[in-house]
């Protein structure tokens, strides 16, 4: 039996209306990301890679064309039956971290599943073993302020996977860090596709976080330009292998 898509657009298009102007953003793009891929979106600003995005995590409706989630076409879905899909199967990891400021680490992660009606002592036990997973299972007390950037990104990243889902978008997951906690970041996402199967989708201007991928898409003015396997993949450390250390 064939596996069905993590996610599938077909023909899909985006226009923006405002002050008597249209905006397309995608003009009639088809992408398929199968469960267990890892591809990286890749385009200059304005190209349509980030509207692309949020049309994959269904943050967004298409305004033509076909979208579907697990082979659902979301044009059939009410909002709340979207909203629960999008929180059961989808992760994300945006470049500004979107953490709660006053709230701790685990609480935090633990956010995603109070929306599936967990008990709070699940929802701790499932935080605390996704913040382990990313190595910081020594800082579940601590608020965004008191974390650094490196370790902002990874509650984020812990937050993303606490449900459990089969596709996670990362949109500039590197943007606001510094080379070394980049490249812990890339391996932790790495690690995730590799043994967890997870298919991760990353958005990216930066071709050295794109070389992590094994296929690489290239958008520009709204539609997709190329589509290839990425023959120059990266192959960094992954967390624990030897030389690999977590901020402290």
């Amino acid at each position: 039996m064939t596996e069905q898509p993590a996610v599938e657009a077909e023909g899909v298009t985006r226009v923006y209306r405002g002050d008597g102007v249209a905006v397309e953003a995608l003009r009639g793009v088809s992408i398929r990301v199968d469960p267990g891929e890892y591809l990286a979106v890749v385009g200059p600003s304005g190209s349509g890679k980030s509207t692309l995005m949020h049309l994959l995590g269904c943050l967004d409706r298409p305004t033509e064309g076909t979208l579907r989630v697990a082979g659902r076409d979301i044009a059939t879905m009410a909002g709340s039956e979207l909203a629960r899909l999008r929180n059961q199967m989808i992760g994300f990891v945006f470049q500004s971290f979107q953490l709660l400021p006053r709230t701790t680490a685990v609480d935090n992660v633990a956010l995603p599943l109070v929306y599936r009606g967990l008990r709070r002592a699940e929802r701790r036990r499932r935080a605390v073993a996704a913040l382990e997973q990313v190595g910081l299972g020594h800082r579940l007390t601590h608020r965004p302020a008191e974390l650094s950037g490196g370790e902002q990104q990874r509650v984020a990243i812990a937050r993303a996977l606490v449900g459990g889902p089969q596709l996670l978008l990362a949109d500039e997951p590197t943007g606001n860090l510094d080379t070394r906690n980049g490249a812990e970041v890339m391996a932790i996402l790495d690690r995730l596709n590799q043994e967890q199967r997870v298919a991760v989708v990353l958005v990216t201007h930066e071709p050295d976080i794109a070389a992590h991928a094994r296929r690489i898409v290239r958008v520009r003015d709204g539609l997709i330009a190329s589509d290839q396997p990425n023959r120059d993949r990266v192959q960094p450390r992954l967390p624990g292998d030897p030389g690999s250390e977590p901020d402290q």
